[in-house]
């Protein structure tokens, strides 16, 4: 498979402000790195419950990219994944959070980053 720019992020505003928390309408390399992350882990876990029977109203995943800056520059430690399942039916809550965090590693970014940095997964069943 070869992956080329769609274009979507042609023209996307960025700059080092964003990375000290002065974003003023615009991206940082981290922020871009945790929508990459939560959107590639909602569809593996949004996969595998569909393989597993289970269907949801609606399934949220946030992620939170966390990043230390030390004498060598700006270090991603920490990626955070959280998945909400509203209305889920065929499986119970249990049998949900197991199959999400079995998802962890078969989501290609969260391969890509690990093990340079830690992943965590929690899940919530409304």
């Amino acid at each position: 498979m070869i992956c080329r720019s769609s274009g979507a992020f042609s023209g996307l505003a960025y700059s080092n402000a964003t990375r000290i928390g002065q974003p003023e309408g615009k991206t940082s390399p981290e922020e871009l790195l945790a929508g990459s992350h939560g959107v590639c882990f909602a569809m593996v876990v949004t996969g595998a419950l569909g393989r597993a029977g289970g269907k949801t109203t609606a399934t949220t995943v946030t992620c939170t990219v966390t990043a230390d800056k030390g004498d060598a520059g700006i270090n991603v430690v920490k990626s955070e994944l959280h998945v909400t399942a509203e209305g889920l039916t065929g499986i119970d809550a249990a049998a949900f959070d197991a199959l999400v965090k079995d998802a962890k590693m078969k989501c290609p970014i969260s391969k890509a980053l690990n093990p340079s940095i830690e992943i965590t997964v929690a899940t919530s069943v409304k």
